[in-house]
């Protein structure tokens, strides 16, 4: 940071682990996936052999990657949101071209971890709001979630051929999972930028959002109309199924009903002590409007 560049604190927690914020079902299932060591070591191998080189040149060939002097900005959250996270490696961080606002990772800790993000993701959100973009990511990969829903998928198939009549409930278990997952992630996106309006606004923008009405949308009305949908849902039987049915193959939590989840966490004893936990640090100030 420059002298005249304006800082703001934020709790750095040191020695954060991913029990200190997972979500409850997300740590259940990271608890059984220890049964399958031998396994998941095999499945490790077979990302590190087959999948991260692919992912790798495809990346570096048609994306920017980002680094000291590429799009420093952007190398400076990443920097800051691994040791906020507590993640030894950062990441490489790629920008790619396209008009759909999205971001992703592999979610392994392998020989080239990275993260993607679009453009038009970019030109959506404020400083802030893509630092918690950024944050969720790497959330991902500190948990390594792809690795876990790939061993997942491995123990659950050949279950499902042989017992067809549960197959539906192991499959809606899984994608449960992975709902919480994004849920765990919401949460480090949170202890990296220490502001719950701007990642529940990332959730918001993604929705609904668009530059032209930029600074025109209200966060707190957003996490409002979790109370209307769950009046309308759990009205009438008909609500009720509507609701299953919005839920049953998604493998994302309803925007809403995150943006109202998250609001519980940052109010919880639990994250309350983990900032206890925390040193204060200086770090950019980066705009959240």
């Amino acid at each position: 940071m420059s002298e005249a560049e304006p800082v703001s604190t934020v709790q750095l927690i040191e020695g954060l682990s991913i029990a200190d914020f997972q979500h409850p079902m997300d740590k259940r299932a990271s608890e059984a996936r220890q049964l399958f060591a031998p396994v998941e070591w095999g499945i490790r191998q077979g990302f590190s052999a087959f999948i991260e080189d692919a992912v790798f040149l495809d990346n570096i060939a048609t994306g920017v990657l980002v680094g000291p002097d590429q799009l420093p900005h952007l190398h400076s959250m990443l920097l800051e949101s691994c040791r906020l996270l507590d993640l030894s490696t950062a990441p490489d961080l790629y920008i790619r071209q396209s008009p759909y606002p999205n971001a992703y990772t592999l979610a392994v800790q392998g020989r080239r971890p990275f993260v993607v993000c679009t453009t038009a993701l970019l030109d959506l959100l404020t400083p802030k709001e893509t630092q918690a973009v950024i944050a969720h990511e790497l959330g991902h990969l500190k948990c390594e979630h792809s690795l876990a829903i790939a061993l997942a998928n491995l123990i659950l198939s050949p279950l499902a051929s042989v017992l067809p009549i549960g197959s539906g409930q192991l499959q809606s278990s899984l994608l449960q999972w992975q709902r919480a997952a994004e849920l765990t992630c919401d949460r480090a996106a949170l202890l990296v930028v220490q502001d719950v309006r701007a990642v529940q606004s990332v959730t918001m923008k993604l929705c609904g959002g668009a530059k032209t009405y930029a600074g025109q949308m209200d966060v707190d009305s957003f996490v409002r109309q979790a109370a209307v949908y769950d009046e309308v849902a759990s009205g009438s039987r008909l609500g009720r199924i509507v609701r299953h049915n919005q839920e049953r193959d998604a493998t994302h939590p309803l925007p809403i009903l995150r943006a109202r989840e998250l609001e519980r966490f940052a109010s919880s004893e639990q994250y309350r002590a983990l900032l206890a936990r925390g040193k204060p640090i200086s770090v950019p100030s980066r705009a959240s409007i």
